[in-house]
């Protein structure tokens, strides 16, 4: 625990049997628990997964990113957890700062903790495709302009959540497609919960997980949806939580 918080890691997996071993080596151990789901991979990831004595919950099928995300918020939350963070399973991300972003909610200070890739660091020298590092900035400009913050980024899939977050946001309403973590962050911001960030370092090789260009745009076009929907400029009565 921290600070009396039950911690719990959440890792939505689909074909990380190669990168899974190494993410779990790292996660700091006063973490409580930690919950692997796999959305129908067909490589070894479940078989790693329960070697390494993780809780395991398999979708029978292919369900897609947030679906796999809502199975491993409502799995912890019925853990009774008071912190949970979602950590890519793919070792894009730096499982080390688990402590770091649970430390952050369980002091009071905020309520959702980002692992930010472009905080005080060069996210194209840790891997990031160019193309995807100006997206990002120009999306995140214009999320910060629509939604009157100040983040660095708004596209990271390294999250802390505190509980009363997660019991609080439509989870069950979101899409079950990649642009869930944009539609829970909108929702968090238009809710007035406080977001905190962290700097994390990335890594981009072969095994971490990425999408395509055509579902990238997709995607950000859902991304600019997303903002309008709880955009400042909206009057508050008419915000979505």
């Amino acid at each position: 625990m921290i600070q009396g918080k039950k911690v719990v890691v959440v890792l939505p997996a689909y074909h990380a049997g190669k990168t899974l071993e190494r993410t779990v080596c790292e996660i700091p151990h006063e973490v409580d628990q930690t919950i692997l789901v796999d959305d129908a991979s067909t490589d070894d990831t479940v078989e790693v997964a329960r070697r390494l004595g993780l809780k395991t919950i398999v979708h029978p099928e292919n369900r897609g990113y947030g679906a796999n995300q809502k199975t491993c918020y409502r799995e912890a939350l019925e853990l009774g957890a008071d912190i949970v963070v979602m950590l890519h399973p793919d070792y894009q991300y730096s499982p080390r700062l688990v402590g770091a972003m649970a430390h952050m909610i369980a002091s009071d200070h905020y309520d959702v903790v980002l692992g930010s890739r472009i905080l005080a660091q060069s996210a194209v020298e840790g891997g990031m495709p160019r193309y995807k590092y100006v997206a990002n900035r120009l999306l995140t400009a214009t999320q910060n302009f629509l939604m009157g913050q100040k983040l660095s980024e708004y596209h990271t899939g390294y999250r802390a959540f505190s509980r009363r977050v997660l019991e609080a946001l439509p989870l069950a309403q979101n899409s079950d497609d990649f642009v869930v973590d944009n539609q829970l962050l909108c929702q968090a911001i238009g809710a007035g919960f406080r977001i905190g960030e962290i700097s994390c370092p990335t890594r981009y090789f072969p095994e971490a997980s990425s999408i395509n260009f055509k579902r990238s745009v997709v995607y950000g076009l859902g991304v600019i949806s997303c903002s309008l929907q709880n955009t400042r400029w909206m009057p508050r009565s008419r915000q979505s939580p």
